[in-house]
């Protein structure tokens, strides 16, 4: 996690992402070689930054064409700190969120902005970042390095975007934002269910977001979607790591705190697809027990939020809460319907959803059948374990 902020905090010297990733590697192999030797420093990070500082000069140094930039590096590195940057108030002090910014310049299309984004801000591997767009791991890969040789080519400033040109971009950060939490919140692959770090990350540019700009009501709409989302983050795991389903969670350890910062920001929140996802975290924060949950007003939710944004995902999500209000025959023709979305192909989650509602149907075979293809497409142990646990828990399949 310490590499976004090398990046981005190399980025303001060399002006170039792609330069201060490379940076940002080459610091991190030295710490790998020296600290088991040397021991880690009481300062990681600012040895992180500093080291990378210097692999600036010597990179720069072999390059005639970075003259000017070696003036740069050199007056970064001087014992006098640099002077203060601007501090108004429509200016973005913190610079992961100006890396955002500058990684969703208009010069990219949109989903190489994100994908560039999540690799260098949110230190996404490719597969995850494959996962979160539900694409191919050539196609994200392809999409990052040309962004990288689009910005470096356009020459694109590590600047503060300001008026017309923030509202352009605003689109992408706020997706971005949104993956980097999705991918904390249920990891792609690995052991671990969550990835805390990302989700504290993705949640506190979210805040800085809506205080930036506090007119805009889908910034506050994702703020609150994320604190509705994080005040679960206690309750999701069990004591050795394993998913706890949201039906079986002790609500007693959901974050109140972060559930009122939830209903503040929905509060400023407008109708877009953002603020009504919150409005849907929002119903289940307000459930004192699961059986309290209004299930026919999230359904209705879901309704309008697939009419804003048509999304296979979201009408599967629909489809659980029409299966809660109205019963699992009413929401097995939605899922059945979904079987040949080329996006949902692979998609561990349909045929997990599949699988309960057949389970609740009393088909047991055929749901046991749907639980070990969803654990078959997952990368991640913990849910894999508990599709099979639940796989095992049913009669197989009949002869």
């Amino acid at each position: 996690m310490e590499s976004a902020r090398i990046i981005a905090g190399v980025t303001r010297i060399v002006r170039d992402v792609g330069i201060a990733e490379e940076l940002a590697q080459d610091a991190l192999v030295a710490a790998l070689e020296q600290w088991p030797v040397s021991g880690i420093p009481d300062r990681p990070g600012a040895w992180l930054m500093a080291t990378a500082r210097h692999r600036a000069v010597d990179l720069v140094r072999r390059r005639e064409t970075y003259a000017r930039k070696l003036a740069e590096v050199g007056r970064a590195l001087e014992d006098v700190p640099p002077p203060a940057e601007p501090a108004g108030p429509d200016d973005i002090d913190d610079d992961l969120l100006r890396l955002v910014f500058t990684a969703c310049h208009p010069v990219l299309p949109t989903e190489a902005r994100i994908a560039l984004t999540l690799r260098l801000v949110g230190g996404l591997t490719t597969q995850e970042i494959a996962r979160a767009f539900l694409a191919s791991e050539p196609t994200v890969a392809q999409r990052v390095v040309r962004a990288k040789r689009t910005l470096a080519k356009a020459g694109v400033p590590f600047e503060v975007p300001y008026g017309a040109d923030r509202e352009q971009r605003l689109a992408s950060v706020l997706e971005v934002i949104y993956l980097i939490f999705n991918e904390g919140y249920a990891a792609t692959a690995g052991d671990d269910l969550l990835r805390p770090a990302l989700c504290e990350d993705a949640l506190r540019l979210a805040r800085q977001l809506a205080a930036l700009m506090p007119e805009e009501p889908e910034a506050h709409g994702l703020a609150a979607l994320l604190e509705f989302q994080a005040s679960r983050t206690a309750a999701r795991t069990g004591p050795d790591g394993e998913p706890v389903l949201l039906a079986d969670q002790n609500r007693s350890r959901w974050n109140r705190l972060l559930i009122r910062r939830g209903v503040d920001a929905l509060g400023r929140a407008g109708s877009g697809p953002y603020a009504l996802q919150a409005a849907i975290a929002g119903c289940h924060a307000a459930a004192v027990r699961y059986e309290d949950t209004d299930w026919t007003a999230i359904a209705a939710l879901y309704g309008r939020l697939v009419h804003l944004l048509p999304s296979p995902v979201i009408e599967l999500n629909r489809a659980v809460a029409v299966s809660m209000a109205e019963g699992p025959e009413a929401a097995l023709p939605l899922v059945d319907a979904l079987a040949a979305a080329p996006a949902l192909r692979s998609y561990h989650l349909l045929p997990s959803v599949r699988g309960d509602l057949l389970e609740r149907l009393g088909r047991g075979p055929e749901a046991r059948a749907e639980f070990e293809r969803a654990a078959s497409l997952t990368r991640n142990a913990r849910e894999r374990d508990l599709l099979l646990a639940r796989a095992a828990a049913l009669p197989g399949v009949s002869p």
